[in-house]
């Protein structure tokens, strides 16, 4: 805990870009002063990358971005998307299949339709741009860099506590997974507190039968608008 004596701790959150994130990873970003994209990290097939899941009429149906098999062996910064397919426009037209019968879809849609006319290379680019984006919806103002922008070396906790020191962060907020392999004595060495976020969030109106909590943040955003913040962060 941080001592209630000291002066406000700048507090930094640190997460691979990931594909239109769920809301949890944009209250890490909100509680942040400084939130890094940790980009310059071994890549993760099958995970957030490249892929999200949003509610249909006939369910929950993930949107993946193909990426190119021979550059997933390296870091996030350098995977390369695979244009072969026309994966945008297909995703535009499911999520306008899927939401343009919501509440606020006309909100976006032109943001969406330029996002998704856009030919995007690099998967990092489009996932950075995108949480970018979103976070000016949702009205977020923490300053966000990359990783790759810092010059660190090692791997896990070595390269958070790195972030960390080059930063000035005095308390990094780390998803609860992250728990598996973070080592705290690390962060105590140089006087860095670890806070572990918790995912507890209120249901809001949403389409297509049952509530599912662990979707992208777009399918909050097409139904709530401007009142999205309160299902996400403690207004």
């Amino acid at each position: 805990m941080i001592d209630s004596n000291m002066q406000k701790p700048l507090i930094l959150g640190c997460i691979q870009p990931s594909y239109i994130p769920w809301r949890g990873y944009f209250h890490i970003i909100q509680r942040s002063d400084i939130f890094v994209f940790h980009d310059d990290i071994q890549y993760t097939k099958q995970d957030w990358r490249n892929r999200n899941r949003i509610k249909t009429p006939n369910g929950s149906q993930w949107l993946t971005v193909p990426v190119r098999h021979d550059t997933i062996s390296g870091d996030i910064k350098d995977v390369i998307i695979d244009n072969s397919s026309p994966w945008a426009i297909k995703h535009l037209h499911l999520i306008e299949l899927s939401y343009h019968k919501s509440p606020y879809y006309y909100r976006y849609r032109d943001f969406f339709h330029d996002v998704y006319n856009k030919r995007w290379e690099n998967l990092a680019d489009l996932d950075i741009y995108l949480v970018e984006q979103i976070c000016y919806f949702l009205r977020i103002n923490t300053k966000l860099i990359r990783s790759s922008e810092l010059g660190i070396t090692g791997k896990k906790t070595d390269r958070l506590v790195q972030i960390c020191k080059i930063l000035g962060a005095n308390l990094y907020i780390s998803g609860p997974a992250a728990k598996a392999y973070i080592e705290m004595e690390k962060f105590d060495s140089i006087g860095v507190c670890v806070e572990y976020q918790t995912y507890e969030y209120p249901n809001y109106p949403q389409l297509h039968g049952a509530f599912d909590p662990f979707l992208s943040v777009i399918d909050l955003l097409f139904n709530c608008e401007d009142d999205s913040p309160r299902y996400i962060f403690d207004l």
